[in-house]
Parts: C-alpha cells; sequence; structure tokens
C-alpha cells in the first residue's frame, strides 16, 4: 500500500519537480520550513539559482497545556509572532506568561539558527518576493504562521510551494498566500509520509550541509 501511495522517490526528487513546476515565475529567495523541508527547498534554490534560508517556526503553548498553540513566534529579522485571537480568548494568559514564553521559544530559535547556520543572520524579506517551501503539508499550522509572519515582515509577495497536501487545507491557507503551488493532492490524505518512497527524518547535518552547499546571497 506505501509504494502503491507514492508518489516521490524522497525529497530531494520531490524538489526537483517543485523546481521545474516553478521555473518561469520570479522569486527572490527561498525559505524552507526546516528540517523536512530543506531538502526539498535546496533542490529549488539550485534549479532557479536564488538564495535560501529557513524560517524556523515555534509554537506559543496555552499555560498548562502546552500542545495547544496561542500563537507562533517566526525567526527573522525582526522575529515575528502570530497570535490565534480565539486560542488567546479562551485561556486569557497573562501578559507577564505570554513574554516569557516569547523569549524561551526566541532563545530556542536562536539555538537551532545557530546550529543550522552560525552567525549569520536571517534574510531580511522587506519587499522580496518569497517562495516558502515544506515537504508536504498536513494540517497547515506551521506553514500559515510562517506565511502571516512573512506578511508582517513586509515582504512584497509569498508563495507557498509544496509537493503534496490535501486540498481542504490548500483551500484554507489560499486566502494567506499570493500563489499556492502544490504538485498533488491525494484523496483521502492520511499523512504526508505516505507519498514518499523514503521519507527518512532529515537530519541536523543534513540541513546544515545543504545550507552551506546552497546559492549564497
Amino acid at each position: 500500500m506505501h509504494t502503491q501511495q507514492a508518489l516521490f522517490d524522497n525529497r530531494r526528487a520531490a524538489g526537483q519537480k517543485l523546481a521545474h513546476a516553478l521555473s518561469g515565475a520570479r522569486y527572490d529567495l527561498v525559505l524552507a520550513l526546516p528540517r523536512g523541508g530543506v531538502s526539498v527547498a535546496y533542490e529549488v534554490a539550485i534549479a532557479l539559482k536564488l538564495p535560501l534560508d529557513v524560517v524556523i517556526v515555534r509554537k506559543i503553548g496555552a499555560p498548562g497545556q502546552p500542545e495547544v498553540g496561542l500563537g507562533a513566534v517566526i525567526d527573522g529579522d525582526p522575529p515575528q509572532v502570530v497570535w490565534t485571537a480565539d486560542v488567546l480568548q479562551v485561556f486569557q494568559p497573562s501578559e507577564r506568561y505570554l513574554e516569557a514564553e516569547v523569549e524561551r521559544q526566541l532563545s530556542e530559535i536562536t539555538r537551532r539558527r545557530q546550529a543550522y547556520i552560525g552567525n549569520r543572520a536571517p534574510i531580511n524579506v522587506s519587499e522580496r518576493h518569497v517562495l516558502l517551501v515544506d515537504d508536504g503539508i498536513a494540517t497547515g499550522g506551521t506553514a500559515k504562521a510562517a506565511t502571516r509572519a512573512l506578511r508582517q515582515a513586509g515582504a512584497a509577495t509569498v508563495t507557498l510551494a509544496v509537493p503534496v497536501a490535501p486540498q481542504s487545507t490548500l483551500d484554507e491557507l489560499a486566502t494567506e498566500v499570493d500563489d499556492l503551488v502544490c504538485l498533488a493532492t491525494p484523496e483521502p490524505f492520511i499523512a504526508v509520509g505516505l507519498h514518499y518512497h523514503d521519507f527518512t527524518q532529515t537530519s541536523d547535518d543534513e540541513v546544515i550541509t545543504l545550507l552551506q552547499k546552497a546559492p549564497s546571497f
């Protein structure tokens, strides 16, 4: 069953197919959602001769229920915080709690970014045409937070590009982005990994290597 449903050999192969679908459009840079998105985005960046960076998203959990997202903090220059108003209304956390949680997640983002690209500052996205890439989308929560943050940071346009996603999630995300490119929308959609022959977890080492090999900016 796994083999029958698989549409892509691996993330790199999916990235090559995605790059082909994206050729001809104008973008300024590629941003990947790590870790799995980096392998896909690397192939896109190479094919389109664009700089590659990561955009790291961390959920801000509710008091006592960290799995419930009050919002998300996204690294960048400067970092952006995106709140989920209806969830905030339910939990009504204190300002002190929110400030502490944002700082905690920013520290983790700093740690991860340093591990991936050392002391290099994030790319400034202001007035640039951004291509946001992941290896697939299921619920779309992370992609939504990232696209909203890129808009807040002043991106001229945001295009979300993925190899595979459910149509219902794409419909939800369509209002968040300027353009949306997805190669396949299989139904029923159970999990992103089912549509890859090889969906081995991407390691930090692989992320670091690909970011070092990608076009510089």
